[in-house]
């Protein structure tokens, strides 16, 4: 399963971080949000990067391809896609802390505006 992309622990649990024109986004509320770079993050610690198969689209992938293909579609269709997922702990400046799960696209961003 993919990277949930939204805070899994500690203050902010639940909310989500949206990605765009190369800057995170944390949604606080409706209308509300904190912009994560240098401003906002005092410290940050990537904690894992895990790297998983989705098990279920292979399986789907794999019979597909067995009854196009015969055993060698199996195989091509089980060789599954594998999707990174990266948790890092936040320490914002005001003192909440956070523990994020999110993708590749958003881990690159927020890197470049951690660095």
């Amino acid at each position: 399963m993919g990277a949930k992309n939204q805070v899994i622990a500690g203050d902010y649990k639940g909310k989500y971080l949206t990605l765009m024109f190369g800057s995170v986004s944390l949604s606080t509320g409706f209308f509300s949000s904190i912009n994560l770079d240098k401003t906002t993050v005092e410290e940050y610690e990537v904690m894992d990067a895990t790297r998983s198969k989705n098990a279920v689209s292979a399986v789907g992938r794999g019979f597909v391809g067995s009854l196009i293909l015969g055993p060698v579609g199996l195989l091509a269709g089980l060789s599954a896609k594998e999707k990174s997922t990266h948790t890092i702990a936040l320490q914002f400046n005001d003192g909440k802390k956070s523990l994020i799960e999110v993708d590749d696209n958003i881990y690159k961003a927020i890197m470049k505006k951690l660095f």
